[in-house]
């Protein structure tokens, strides 16, 4: 079967298709989220962690993974039912709800999530203050368990919204394969790469363990 030949690209704002680019946001911040979490489970084995390193990712997976449930106009966003499809069992939203936390705790909190300070004051042999102290007793750092649980579930979910894309991919494709070049022609140029956007759908399809959405992909 010929491949087919994508000359031009133009942008699509129905609602459809923002719910599609709405979705296509979410997975790439699950992806964010996976690679975060493996980076940090990289930096654990090591004999010498940077601890720089490990509280950078691991806020950043934090974030990102809230972002992916934050409410938005194109209902595009992850719900907490969304765990209960995911297929995993376990107390997901206890533990989805624990994630929350954490990431309110490194990013949100005004005190330092690293360390909890406590000034004191020195005192002599006979009691006589002699200076200010201060002294701080590290918080515990993240652990592997709690990574690896946390990269299962944005898989999971990456699947789910995977799926999501490519029915969406559908309903917006039906919207406009009818409509004459002239109206098409009519709508907003969109920059795209050329040489992969004419990629037949089965050499880019969905349910890798990480589809890479960053490339334009034909409608089937």
């Amino acid at each position: 079967m010929a491949e087919p030949t994508v000359l031009a690209a133009r942008e699509l704002t129905s609602p459809a298709a923002r719910r599609l680019a709405g979705l296509a946001a979410v997975f790439d911040d699950l992806q964010f989220v996976l690679g975060c979490c493996a980076r940090v489970l990289g930096e654990l084995d090591r004999a010498e962690q940077d601890p720089v390193v490990v509280e950078a990712l691991w806020a950043a997976a934090l974030n990102a993974y809230a972002r992916c449930f934050r409410p938005g106009e194109h209902d595009a966003g992850l719900t907490v039912d969304d765990l209960a499809e995911t297929g995993l069992q376990g107390d997901l939203v206890p533990w989805h709800e624990t994630l929350g936390k954490l990431r309110n705790f490194l990013v949100a909190k005004a005190a330092n999530p690293r360390e909890a300070f406590t000034v004191g004051v020195s005192l002599g042999a006979d009691g006589p203050p002699e200076g200010i102290l201060v002294t701080s007793v590290p918080r515990p750092q993240v652990d592997e368990a709690t990574v690896r649980q946390t990269g299962r579930i944005a898989f999971e979910l990456g699947q789910l919204v995977d799926r999501r894309i490519q029915a969406q991919q559908e309903t917006v494709f039906a919207e406009i394969k009818d409509l004459p070049a002239e109206r098409l022609n009519q709508l907003d140029p969109l920059a795209v790469d050329m040489s992969v956007a004419g990629r037949a759908p089965d050499q880019d399809s969905a349910g890798a363990n990480s589809p890479d959405r960053k490339s334009p992909r034909a409608a089937k």
